[in-house]
């Protein structure tokens, strides 16, 4: 793992359970020590294979999904613990507070909170001594969906305000999107990815960064002549082999669909190929928009397509897809 996290930048490590995010996490805050590799505060060797600085000594602010919260303290004198004893510390406190809409709760107890207060607390707690850097563990996750948005929102605006680097670790995709100025995409250990939310989404490393970050359909091929064979027509390659397996992958909701008209579908197109036939398998309003299950007729293939607002056709219903060309990727088979 190589990441460098800036001030005022969110930084989200992003990637599935188990991937070595926590870990990473507590590696920079020195509750764990890595075997190898060196991590730097602001310039500074925090840890290296020589000596590793207390976590108390690093500067570093932390946030955890369960708000660690100390039950026999109030508010006031849980934000203030830790805090070198002087007069400014009080002063400190009631600024966070203020910031965070909560002065009035100041003599309150922990469990006479709701979630978002207790996730308040633990963000003015974390704040308290000016951190250079604040490392955040699924924090957001314990909140109902309703109130999850706008407290998230809430607290990366302070953060940002505060000037600290902010290193976050989720595996939710839709919220990395949402908070990240950056992304770094882990899998096994290792970043495989990292860039903007906007690089990650459009210009995925592998089939499997696609994934990620949404539903995909893969429709499988054949290298030649620079041209990917499929039954949906060829596709453009540069940089694949003739004879490479290859793997094109389109996301559902730039499948296109086309009612089918006593079995005739629409014309080949420079930028869509051929269409092929398709039997509707299921179909779901999803919300926003709905989710369309269809099977190919040439090889029973299975292709999801979303279609904004409410679109149900019946099962069994035929209907004719097309790919285009400048919405999909592809990657060879491994």
């Amino acid at each position: 793992v190589s990441l460098e996290v800036r001030p005022g930048q969110v930084t989200c490590l992003l990637g599935p359970s188990g991937c070595g995010k926590s870990t990473t996490l507590r590696l920079v805050a020195g509750v764990e020590r890595q075997q190898s590799g060196t991590i730097l505060v602001d310039g500074r060797v925090v840890c290296d294979s020589g000596h590793s600085v207390p976590p108390e000594q690093r500067q570093i602010g932390l946030m955890f999904q369960d708000f660690a919260l100390f039950p026999h303290l109030t508010v006031d004198q849980y934000v203030v613990f830790g805090l070198i004893a002087d007069i400014q510390r009080s002063i400190r406190v009631a600024e966070l507070l203020d910031r965070l809409d909560m002065t009035r709760h100041a003599s309150s107890f922990p469990h006479e909170l709701s979630g978002g207060e207790q996730q308040r607390v633990a963000l003015a707690r974390a704040l308290a001594p000016k951190p250079k850097i604040m490392l955040m563990d699924e924090p957001f996750s314990g909140l109902d969906n309703r109130l999850r948005d706008g407290i998230r929102d809430e607290t990366l605006e302070i953060l940002r305000e505060q000037g600290a680097a902010v290193l976050l670790v989720t595996h939710e995709p839709d919220e990395a999107m949402r908070m990240a100025d950056e992304i770094a995409l882990m899998r096994d250990g290792r970043i495989v990815q990292h860039g903007s939310p906007i690089e990650l989404f459009n210009a995925p490393v592998d089939s499997k960064a696609a994934a990620f970050f949404s539903d995909i359909n893969i429709l499988k091929g054949k290298v030649d002549n620079g041209q990917v064979v499929t039954p949906f027509g060829v596709f453009d390659t540069t940089t694949l082999s003739r004879g490479t397996s290859a793997h094109i992958v389109v996301r559902p909701q730039h499948m296109r669909l086309d009612l089918d008209r006593n079995g005739t579908g629409p014309a080949p197109t420079k930028n869509e190929g051929e269409a092929v036939r398709a039997v509707v398998k299921r179909a779901r309003l999803m919300g926003k928009e709905s989710l369309v299950e269809l099977n190919c007729v040439s090889d029973n293939c299975l292709i999801k397509a979303s279609v904004p607002g409410v679109f149900l056709p019946k099962t069994g219903t035929f209907m004719w897809l097309m790919v285009p060309r400048n919405k999909c990727f592809i990657f060879p088979d491994r």
